[in-house]
């Protein structure tokens, strides 16, 4: 036969206690935290963004090419106007936009050499640890006096007939 102080233990036996509460949500604060500090989503957004700037260049490189071969030379340059056409602006027939990079004090760079070849440069936020950089993060050979805005000119391409 059971008695009544027998049932009560009974009763908060089986509930959850504030401290077994605590110490699981600790644990998943934990856990959560080296998670966190594995995946490192400051580097996946630099990954990102080094991606597209990779992307916008070979772009440009391709709609370089179709100019090249409805004028016979690459189009002028002056700072950063291509054409007569700044990053962001639509040009037509070549492409909808000319990209502008993701980061708002970065730029691409864009540098003709007598009509018959081209650079453009764009600035890697993980520069030395992308194996596509110049130089291992350095600034290219040929970007000269090429402004990336706030970032180094570490990545490149160019015509055919020359390397960045």
């Amino acid at each position: 036969m059971k008695t009544i102080s027998n049932l009560k233990w009974t009763i908060y036996k089986r509930g959850v206690t504030l401290i077994e509460l605590l110490v699981v949500i600790a644990v998943i604060g934990i856990l959560a935290g080296g998670v966190a500090a594995l995946v490192d989503p400051v580097a996946q957004i630099q990954k990102a963004n080094d991606s597209r700037r990779k992307t916008d260049l070979n772009q440009i490189q391709k709609a370089f090419e179709v100019y090249y071969q409805d004028y016979g030379k690459y189009p002028d340059s002056s700072g950063y106007i291509i054409a007569g056409k700044t990053w962001g602006s639509p040009w037509t027939p070549y492409m909808g936009n000319l990209p502008e990079d993701p980061s708002s004090s970065k730029n691409y760079a864009y540098v003709m050499s007598n009509g018959q070849s081209y650079y453009l440069y764009a600035s890697l936020d993980r520069g030395a640890s992308d194996p596509q950089a110049c130089n291992g993060g350095s600034p290219c050979a040929n970007a000269g006096l090429a402004s990336c805005g706030s970032g180094t000119c570490n990545y490149g391409v160019s015509s055919p007939n020359v390397s960045p």
